[in-house]
């Protein structure tokens, strides 16, 4: 039994790590040239985005410079709201994020009271998120649109690829993915039943009681940057 331990208030809550994961394709606006061309000065030389790296992207100018983003936006809007999450987006902040492929991880130890929700920018350039766990892979395209646990191990793959691997991602390649990211709260009544979350489902443990972690039949793990597999903590 996979459990996630999260920070609820101030106190320490388990839940069921879900495996489900909600997925389509939504229509939006291919973003202009010149917001295209700063994503590729900031991505190249300015972040020195590496392979497997997800990382935070500079917001504002590209609100600025896309008229069209609020039909982003409501594209997600309308999706999210179809599933049974009524204004979710306008109470979460959204950020901009990069990756040049992405190294298998898990993020609940650092958001486990949260799932994420994203919708990629980006023209199909061959790759897939990968749920190493479940198996699932979702072809990653302009308008792909995605909810899934912060627990649930994932990675960006290469689509004949059955991992992860740095050499798929060389800086040399057009690679880079972009997309919005929101994060959703998991205790949000709404978004644990669309992804048929289970709290309080555990004791706390007797070591680290106090920390936000994720185990495995009761013990720690970590996941497999190459693999996505769960292996014991060392």
């Amino acid at each position: 039994m996979l459990i996630s331990y999260f920070s609820s208030g101030d106190a320490i809550r388990s839940r069921r790590v879900s495996d489900v994961v909600l997925s389509s394709v939504v229509d939006i606006p291919v973003p202009p040239q010149r917001v295209l061309m700063d994503w590729e000065r900031e991505t190249s030389s300015r972040m020195n985005l590496e392979p497997g790296d997800v990382e935070a992207m500079p917001f504002a100018r590209t609100r600025v410079r896309w008229p069209d983003y609020p039909r982003c936006v409501q594209a997600m809007s309308d999706w999210t709201h179809s599933l049974g999450l009524p204004g979710v987006l306008a109470s979460s902040d959204v950020a901009l994020m990069a990756c040049r492929g992405a190294r298998y991880h898990h993020d609940a130890e650092q958001y486990g009271g949260a799932a994420f929700c994203n919708l990629f920018l980006t023209e199909d350039q061959g790759f897939d998120v990968h749920f190493a766990a479940t198996g699932q892979r979702i072809p990653l395209t302009r308008g792909t649109a995605l909810i899934f646990d912060t627990g649930q191990p994932h990675g960006v793959i290469r689509r004949d690829s059955s991992g992860f691997s740095a050499s798929d991602f060389t800086l040399d390649q057009h690679c880079v993915q972009m997309f919005l990211t929101w994060e959703l709260p998991i205790e949000d009544a709404h978004v644990a039943r669309a992804l048929h979350i289970d709290f309080d489902v555990a004791a706390l443990p007797a070591s680290h009681p106090d920390t936000e972690q994720v185990l495995l039949d009761g013990e720690p793990v970590v996941v497999c940057a190459e693999s996505g597999r769960w292996r014991r903590a060392d």
